[in-house]
């Protein structure tokens, strides 16, 4: 009698656990102790590694810090991983970390291409992903989802203000050398249309692979096609090389005005004064504008003796605003927490008037730099004068011209 009372109480005990549903719904108080856990997968030690890398893991590590490591009254938890500039292994670690570590947000994924891998596993899993160090321009176009934001800068911006800039100064013809993948070609692509739509012309073009260590056959094509401008469609330690060996090469003594693209001051303050004075670049932040960028700088360049550039900065700005929006949401949701943050004005060191577009394209003032002569700098990273302030609505493209299927009603 008494086992037969046992095995009713067991049978009556299993009945009323399945009625309640799943174990996981009675022990919501401990899952509420999870940390939210945000990533970025970054280029750590290869081409891009001195513009992201370490740098950007930097800014987030103080942004989460700044907030107070906790959002929700949970912690964050930050994770880094290393594409080595691969879409595939970018894509991998994304998948993992969404399917085994719940990661609900991903602050940065260097480089274009496995940018845009990671973003087509992220929209599938509904989660955000906040894009600094990429800068194609697809990434709010043809590529554009629900869930991504192309926060710092891209080539249309960049593009538009340098090539805009050398056209005023008479430089009507021009060359591009290129970086042969899809950060590249956008690059050269929307500079070479603002040349032909204001009457210059592009005579050429050499493509060379990421990582090349000799430009000197795509230098000399350059410089036989009698072009004004060598248009630098390239970044990191390619455009670095490139700089240094057309320098070599006497271009700039013979004529032809170097137009970089995208440079920003890691690459100016590694290739040096002399060989980069007077050149007109475009950019989001410069570390010396005013006391909130130099305050935020101070603290960075004590932790790694370099100066921040625009992607970590936007890093930073990206990762306080999801922050910002997850605790105004009340949620991690990715819907919720999107809608939060198209809705919040950004106004902080980094950006000026900041708004989220429908396309996901972050607004914000850019900036027209040019480089100083030896002579005027006064320190080691006092690289840049401005020479003009963009407003953001005529730095990007404008919505008008967008390609993203998801705003046809914005039009």
């Amino acid at each position: 009698m008494r086992r037969l009372k046992q095995a009713l109480a067991a049978a009556m005990l299993c009945a009323a656990t399945l009625t309640a549903g799943p174990v996981r719904a009675q022990t919501a108080p401990a899952a509420s102790a999870e940390p939210v856990r945000i990533g970025m997968i970054l280029d750590m030690a290869s081409l891009y590694a001195d513009v992201t890398g370490p740098g950007t893991e930097l800014a987030g590590r103080m942004a989460v810090a700044d907030y107070g490591g906790k959002v929700l009254g949970r912690p964050i938890e930050l994770l880094i991983a290393d594409h080595q500039t691969k879409a595939d292994i970018a894509a991998s670690i994304a998948s993992k970390w969404f399917d085994t570590q719940n990661v609900v947000a991903l602050m940065d994924v260097a480089a274009s291409s496995p940018a845009l891998a990671v973003m087509n596993v992220a929209n599938q899993r509904k989660r955000i992903v906040m894009l600094n160090g990429p800068g194609a321009v697809s990434i709010t176009n043809e590529a554009c989802n629900p869930f991504t934001v192309h926060y710092t800068y891209d080539t249309f911006g960049n593009a538009n203000a340098v090539t805009r800039a050398v056209l005023a100064k008479g430089g009507k013809t021009w060359y591009y050398l290129t970086a042969d993948y899809t950060f590249g070609h956008q690059l050269s692509r929307d500079s070479g249309a603002v040349v032909t739509a204001n009457g210059g012309k592009v005579l050429g073009e050499s493509r060379a692979p990421i990582e090349t260590a000799d430009f000197s056959s795509f230098l000399i094509a350059a410089q036989s096609s009698g072009a004004q401008v060598i248009g630098l469609a390239n970044a990191g330690t390619d455009l670095i090389n490139t700089v240094k060996q057309a320098s070599e090469f006497g271009l700039t003594k013979g004529g032809a005005t170097l137009a970089s693209l995208a440079a920003n001051i890691n690459d100016i303050h590694s290739i040096g004064l002399q060989a980069t004075q007077g050149m007109v670049l475009a950019d989001t932040f410069y570390w010396d504008m005013d006391d909130g960028t130099r305050a935020f700088a101070k603290r960075f360049y004590e932790k790694l003796h370099k100066m921040p550039n625009g992607l970590q900065a936007g890093a930073y700005s990206a990762t306080m605003h999801y922050l910002q929006a997850v605790d105004a949401a009340g949620t991690t949701d990715a819907e919720a927490v999107m809608a939060k943050m198209r809705e919040m004005p950004i106004q902080d060191f980094f950006a000026h008037n900041g708004k989220i577009r429908a396309d996901g394209r972050m607004v914000h003032d850019m900036y027209l730099f040019q480089v100083k002569t030896p002579a005027e700098s006064k320190s080691d990273w006092d690289l840049y004068k401005l020479v003009s302030t963009i407003p953001g609505d005529e730095a990007f493209q404008p919505l008008s011209q967008s390609r993203c299927p998801m705003i046809k009603d914005h039009k």
